[in-house]
């Protein structure tokens, strides 16, 4: 069965809760759309107010403080925010991505090899059965391998570790100095692929992302196709077989919701790093072509960006009076008065917890494309 960009567009969307927010509780939302990237402590409370109803932050608060809700390093090795029953799965899905990545090169320039790492983990997760400062675990490690090679053996044990950010305080659950706690149960050792914890992503990624190609589920995870591919083919008939626009061969899970490509989009502020924009080998799903370099800056920064009609049409960001939104293509009036209440309810969020949210990247705009500019008031 032929499926069109559209179709694959509201998929997405729907599935990520996008074409009509969800009323959900704050733990359910992320377990339906999977994982929320974090490496900013207050994206994933604006990934969440794009997609449920009413979101309380506070209620954020307190499933990360209660531990419904975890933070770890997991796909693509960066920080996300996920459901903590799917938290071990995951991170066994990536036991050889984390592996290969943080126990290689700049791990071995200390001279310690991935077997010291495996010696010093059940060591480290002892000490970290309470929560430790950044300076706490380093200082710790420095007295179990020298001072030297303290910083390297960080820099590599801090993601291969099974450790999880622990709330810290501040407006967005964690702050710039982060703390670490153990994940709990024994640790996952080696660099094998783990086939069920790998078939495992594979059907909830399909779940929240669907329909997916085999390069799509690989890009999502950081995981290499080869694994990804096996897994498919073991599955083959328990899946849904489509092909794309552009004839990829793509998988779903039978009976899951692909809404028509003329279902309405409403317009949304997408924070830094949404999920969605990133969740793909082809993000032309979401992002027009000639936006990508725009909205994905050469050093992986993701602007915070306008979703109009299913697409990204421009960036925004908070300041003076309100949010400033910029668009990339002429935009109707309408669009712009959906954008103008989704601003009004945003700035009232900032309002009570951190009105200049993002201001660190606001050298991006120096940097982007002539657009129509608006002040859409708080």
């Amino acid at each position: 069965m032929k499926i069109t960009a559209r179709e694959l567009n509201r998929a997405t969307l729907g599935r990520q809760l996008l074409l009509e927010r969800a009323p959900l509780s704050v733990a359910d939302g992320v377990r339906r759309v999977v994982a929320l990237q974090a490496q900013h402590p207050g994206s994933p409370y604006l990934a969440l107010w794009n997609r449920l109803v009413g979101l309380d932050p506070d209620e954020v608060d307190a499933v990360f403080a209660r531990g419904e809700v975890v933070k770890a390093t997991l796909m693509r090795i960066t920080v996300h925010a996920v459901h903590a029953g799917d938290y071990r799965m995951f991170r066994e899905a990536l036991q050889q991505t984390l592996y290969g990545s943080r126990l290689g090169f700049r791990f071995a320039e200390t001279g310690l090899t991935p077997a010291d790492a495996e010696t010093l983990v059940p060591e480290l997760l002892g000490f970290a059965e309470e929560p430790r400062t950044m300076a706490e675990m380093r200082g710790w490690l420095a007295g179990r391998v020298g001072e030297e090679r303290a910083e390297g053996a960080w820099w590599g044990l801090r993601a291969y570790a099974p450790l999880h950010h622990h709330p810290t305080g501040g407006p967005w659950s964690f702050g710039r100095s982060p703390s670490f706690v153990a994940s709990g149960g024994a640790p996952v050792t080696g660099r094998e692929v783990r086939p069920e914890a790998l078939r495992g992503l594979v059907l909830r990624y399909l779940e929240a992302f669907g329909p997916a190609s085999v390069a799509d589920v690989a890009q999502f995870a950081m995981v290499q196709r080869a694994p990804v591919r096996r897994v498919l083919k073991e599955l083959d008939a328990d899946l849904d077989h489509l092909e794309g626009p552009d004839g990829t061969a793509l998988f779903d899970l039978p009976g899951a919701p692909r809404p028509p490509g003329d279902t309405p989009a409403p317009p949304r502020l997408l924070p830094m790093w949404d999920s969605v924009l990133l969740a793909y080998a082809d993000r032309s799903r979401v992002i027009p072509p000639e936006l990508r370099r725009v909205v994905i800056r050469v050093n992986g920064d993701v602007l915070p960006t306008l979703l109009v009609d299913g697409y990204v049409a421009g960036v925004w960001r908070p300041v003076e009076g309100g949010i400033e939104a910029t668009a990339f293509q002429e935009l109707p009036e309408t669009a712009w008065q959906g954008l103008a209440q989704e601003a009004r309810a945003l700035s009232a969020l900032l309002a009570a917890r951190d009105p200049w949210l993002y201001r660190r990247y606001d050298h991006w705009w120096a940097k982007l494309p002539e657009g129509r500019v608006r002040v859409l008031p708080a």
